[in-house]
This record gives C-alpha cells, structure tokens and sequence, in this order.
C-alpha cells in the first residue's frame, strides 16, 4: 500500500511524525508537507510562483520533501511529481486542534486531503480536538485501522473522511461514532490596535464554544467523548433550490 501523508502544521510538527511512523505498519509511506505552518489556509493553491522542496530530515534520517506551498500543493507535488507509485491513500494531519462544522472549508487539513479525493484516491483527515498536551497517540492508532479498511472497502467518488479525536486516553474514548457536519462555526472578533509607527493593525481572535443541537454532529460527538467519522464531498450544489431558481425565469 503507497501512503502519500500531508498537514497543514508544517513538516516538523509532531502530529505529522506520529501519524508517518504508524503509518509504516500497513505500507509504504511518502511524507509531502509544507515547509512551515500553514493552517487555516484553506485549498488554495500556488500558481504565481514557483514551489520550492528540499528533503525534510528528523533525527538525522530522510522523513519527507518539504515544500514552499499550501497542503493541497504538496498533494498534487507528492501525486503527480513526487512519488514514483501513484498512492492508494492519503491521509492529513495529525492536526492540532479539531476540524469541524463550517470550519472545515478554512482548514489545510482538511483541504489536503479534499485534494487527494478530487484527484481519485481515498483519503482521510484527522485531527485532534486540542491545542494543549496533545497525545497524538490514539489518533494515529485510529489511522492505522481506517487505512486498514480502506485496503478492502471503497469510499464514493469525491467523497472522504474527516475524522476528529478528543484528547483524552484510548481507555476513556467511547467508541466511534459517524457523524455529520456540524452547522457551526468559530466566534472570531478582531483586536484593533497600533504598532510603534503609528498605524493600525487588527489581529483575529475568537473562540469555539458554540451549542448544537443536533445530536448526530461531529461537534456533539466529541464533547461526548467519541471518536467522530464524516464523510464529507465538496459538490457544493444545492439540490432542493435549483427547481425553485429555475422558476424565477431569470433573463440576460
């Protein structure tokens, strides 16, 4: 099994290590990372410059090809430039910090692997609901066993999974449980304020508290203590409007 591994936390993170080296017991891994953080940067793609990569070592030893672009470059460099086999999985992360309801359309981890499905391979995201004490542990664990899955079962054209871990021991997780999307999204606000030279700034902040009441969400599945699966696709259509917009008769 050729395994193409991308984040958004950049190359160096320890997300990416751990989920790289459980990776290696059920195949052949090929890390392609952006060469510093890029979260939050959705699935843009470089095409005014050129993307730079240089081999990415840790402990002294070849861990992966860092590039100068966004997730979803370093998924189409690994697929179509990279790797000498074409990959029969991607997989991003391990990211720190979840990945769920309307966020996911800013996130590079997601963004990754969204790149990996439009180009015909199953793939995943994962990420671990915290930005303090991460254990990465269980969520590469996890990634082992949905890679173990997807030797035998296929996912729908353009369709992945989006998987989100909460940061607590393997012993205290539930279960998992398949979720939807929650219909949330971050609380940001921006800081207004004024460097030494006089001119102003403003810096996003936020927070991510918000109540959903829908029982079936990632978001309520974490707070639960469950491991979250969605599978999600990005045809964006809305279905159950287009008979309504076609009766408004619009003309040129």
């Amino acid at each position: 099994m050729e395994i193409l591994i991308t984040n958004d936390d950049g190359i160096y993170a320890e997300g990416i290590a751990a989920l790289a080296q459980a990776l290696k017991k059920v195949g052949n891994v090929t890390v392609v990372a952006p060469d510093t953080q890029r979260s939050a940067v959705g699935h843009a793609i470089t095409i005014a410059d050129p993307l730079r990569v240089v081999p990415a070592k840790r402990g002294g030893k070849l861990f992966g090809y860092a590039a100068s672009g966004t997730p979803a470059d370093c998924v189409k460099l690994g697929i179509k430039a990279i790797m000498k086999k074409r990959p029969d999985l991607v997989v991003s992360g391990i990211n720190l910090g979840g990945n769920q309801g309307y966020n996911i359309l800013y996130s590079g981890t997601v963004s990754g692997a969204t790149e990996g499905a439009l180009l015909g391979i199953p793939s995943i995201a994962i990420s671990l609901d915290t930005f303090k004490n991460p254990d990465f542990g269980p969520s590469a664990s996890f990634a082992v066993k949905l890679a173990g899955q997807l030797k035998k079962r296929a996912l729908p054209a353009g369709t992945l999974l989006n998987v989100n871990l909460p940061n607590i021991p393997a012993a205290r997780i539930k279960g998992v449980r398949v979720t939807n999307q929650s219909r949330t999204s971050f609380n940001d606000w921006f800081d207004k304020r004024v460097d030494p030279h006089g001119n102003t700034y403003y810096w996003m902040t936020g927070d991510f508290k918000p109540k959903d009441a829908d029982l079936a969400s990632d978001l309520n599945a974490l707070r639960a203590g469950y491991i979250s699966v969605t599978p999600i696709q990005f045809d964006l259509t809305n279905y159950k409007f287009i008979t309504e917009l076609e009766n408004w008769k619009i003309k040129n």
